[in-house]
């Protein structure tokens, strides 16, 4: 894309991590928020001229990303996750239903793109708090100013004024939507009664988790699972509780396809994250789902299974995973 001679006037890159995990929260799709950066990028680059100082670089690009991120969400239905839509199913396979279209969900994002750039524990602590699944599906229930007010000011920790400036409001009216939105956001129930684990998870219990998951030893994968665990798989709206109902689930004619997976660790939304890659009848492994883990108290609490049904090609890439995995001699 050829960018207006005027571009060279504003350096905007060093904006793009924070801009993404903004947008992320506005709009709950990472797709979407990458969308929703290039063309807050765009328009500023265009506009360029028409910045005059009076408020600082930061607060004016996020002013555009806010009008972006407004002007898309008008265009969706608001996202959610599986477990706002229904109750927990029995684990058979009769009951998954077709796949539905990716807008309606909530969708994960790669730390690598939204991260902060810091290694002091509290600040990483309250990152992957407010980028959580549940965190990130709960604003999309506030209006879109509500929710810009609270990322700004909860998240991002920007002063009311700071904010008002930015939504060209009051200081009054943001206190205001920031009461509302909290009063909003402490009604919704988590589905998961387990607080997640915000600091590094136990290496070996992710070890245990993909070697039980890649010999598809069911067995034992139940075991490092909390009794109530959550599973869900968009974009089925299907999901299950209970770690026995998981187990069998797994062992269903149409999820036991998933025996002979491999699994390429990544991170997601604050948590622990694999690319599973399913075999492919040409060879290799194909891509199959982005697996989420919300880990509590030294087990699984949730498994999040975004099939790269919801938009292939696309979401393994942005997360740097391979498009394909080719099988060596040692996997014959």
């Amino acid at each position: 894309m050829a960018l207006p001679e005027t571009d060279t006037t504003l350096d905007l890159e060093p904006f793009r991590r924070e801009l993404t995990g903004y947008c992320y929260r506005m709009l709950g799709s990472g797709s979407e928020a990458e969308d929703a950066v290039q063309e807050t990028m765009v328009r500023a680059w265009r506009n360029a001229d028409r910045f005059e100082g009076r408020s600082s670089l930061r607060t004016w690009v996020y002013r555009i990303a806010t009008n972006v991120c407004i002007d898309m969400s008008r265009q969706v239905q608001r996202r959610a996750r599986p477990m706002e839509l229904g109750p927990s199913s029995p684990p058979d396979e009769r009951l998954l239903g077709p796949p539905t279209p990716e807008a309606m969900w909530v969708t994960p994002m790669a730390d690598d793109r939204v991260a902060p750039e810091t290694s002091d524990p509290a600040d990483v602590a309250h990152h992957r708090e407010t980028i959580r699944l549940a965190f990130v599906t709960a604003l999309q229930h506030l209006p879109a100013k509500q929710r810009a007010a609270l990322i700004l000011c909860e998240v991002l920790r920007w002063p009311a004024a700071e904010a008002a400036e930015l939504l060209e409001t009051t200081v009054a009216s943001v206190n205001s939507a920031l009461q509302r939105a909290r009063a909003t956001m402490a009604s919704l129930p988590d589905p998961s009664a387990h607080p997640v684990d915000l600091g590094d998870v136990d290496a070996a219990l992710l070890a245990r988790y993909v070697d039980a998951f890649e010999r598809y030893d069911i067995e034992t994968l139940v075991t490092l699972l909390h009794e109530d665990a959550i599973q869900s798989m968009p974009p089925f709206e299907l999901w299950l509780q209970g770690a026995r109902d998981i187990g069998a689930w797994m062992v269903e004619p149409g999820p036991s396809g998933c025996r002979g997976s491999r699994l390429v660790a990544t991170r997601a939304n604050g948590c622990p994250a694999f690319g599973q890659y399913r075999p492919d009848p040409a060879g290799g492994w194909a891509p199959w789902a982005i697996q989420v883990l919300h880990v509590s108290g030294g087990r699984i609490a949730e498994m999040s299974f975004f099939l790269d049904l919801l938009d292939p090609g696309r979401v393994f890439p942005e997360f740097g995973l391979p498009a394909h995995l080719d099988a060596s001699p040692l996997d014959g």
